[in-house]
């Protein structure tokens, strides 16, 4: 709201500017002559002139282009503009009100004006268009400040709704991975809800926030590898390959968006009966991060292998960067799966 109060302060400080230095015109052209004294007589036949057009400003700019132009009543807006106008030119030219005047030097200088009535008319309506557009260019800004909050308060609502999905998805796996836990080995359950809490509390944290470091992002792909790893054991080799601590903690990037890659990568590339593997690689590159990973495949069907979080992380991916990122498959190996993640990066 404040933005809106100072587009109109800042409109109605034009109009008065203009017509200040429109009323001080009488006193510029005597500094211009070189005149020793004002003649206020000159002073209040200049004023004469202007005040019909001032007038006319007046009703245009507070009652007949807010209440009809605005409103899109056009035809109404053009009529009552036109009929106040004649009848302000009208008027003056029946009623020349230099008559009124005793003072005859006076008398033959005060007419509103010296132009003929058609010229006068003309004006008005050059002028009235004049403050009309001001106002719509004004009304311009203001619309599309308007739309351009909404749209950012949409995407902020979406991007709510997509990590409120993702969140609870995340935490039901892993909760499942810890209750399968608990049953045969009760050191590695606990082991595991230290794990998770570190976890959770980068999710519940930092996540809230637009962006996050990718060292953090970096620590909670850890916390869960190692939450996996106590779960499988030996039977599945993970690696994962980052880039420096110091260069990760100056990369800023949107809060798991990773995850949502390693965590299908163990619900679809992990096989009891036989050897698998996961190997994910982080680098960057210039403005771009690339994230690859790469998972065993058991001759299982791909089918259903997006779920939520892959569908969710598309749709987050198209609000945060349009078309510049790049997210592909590579399914050429019957035994590998990979799935590559660039996005666009920046410093703190």
């Amino acid at each position: 709201m404040k933005l809106f109060r100072r587009l109109e302060l800042g409109e109605n400080m034009l109009y008065t500017l203009v017509w200040v230095a429109i009323f001080l015109i009488p006193f510029m052209n005597a500094q211009l002559m070189s005149e020793h004294s004002v003649d206020f007589n000159n002073v209040i036949i200049s004023w004469g002139k202007v005040t019909p057009y001032f007038v006319i400003f007046i009703v245009n700019n507070n009652l007949l282009a807010p209440q009809l132009l605005m409103r899109h009543r056009y035809w109404w807006y053009a009529i009552l503009l036109l009929v106040m106008i004649f009848s302000i030119f009208g008027a003056i030219e029946i009623f020349d009100f230099r008559y009124w005047q005793s003072d005859v030097l006076f008398r033959n200088k005060a007419s509103l004006t010296d132009l003929e009535w058609y010229w006068n008319v003309l004006i008005g309506v050059l002028m009235a268009g004049a403050n009309s557009m001001i106002k719509l260019y004004y009304r311009t800004i203001e619309t599309e400040r308007r739309m351009a909050i909404l749209e950012k308060q949409n995407i902020e609502t979406q991007m709510k709704y997509l990590m409120y999905q993702i969140n609870p998805h995340f935490l039901m796996n892993t909760l499942n991975n810890i209750h399968a836990m608990i049953d045969f080995d009760s050191d590695m359950a606990k082991r595991s809800v230290m794990e998770l809490s570190h976890m959770l509390r980068h999710v519940l944290y930092d996540s809230s926030e637009e962006n996050t470091s990718l060292d953090k992002e970096v620590e909670f792909l850890h916390n869960y590898i190692e939450l996996m790893r106590i779960r499988y054991d030996d039977d599945v080799d993970i690696k994962l390959n980052t880039p420096d601590v110091t260069l990760c903690r100056k990369i800023k990037m949107p809060p798991l968006l990773l995850i949502v890659l390693v965590e299908n990568a163990f619900k679809h590339g992990i096989s009891y009966n036989n050897k698998s593997f996961i190997t994910i690689n982080i680098a960057v590159d210039g403005n771009e991060l690339s994230c690859v990973v790469a998972n065993s495949r058991h001759n299982s069907p791909a089918t259903g292998r997006s779920g939520i979080g892959l569908n969710n992380i598309t749709k987050r991916l198209d609000i945060l960067f349009g078309d510049r990122y790049s997210l592909s498959t590579d399914e050429t190996d019957a035994n590998v799966y990979i799935v590559e993640l660039v996005i666009p990066i920046k410093d703190k």
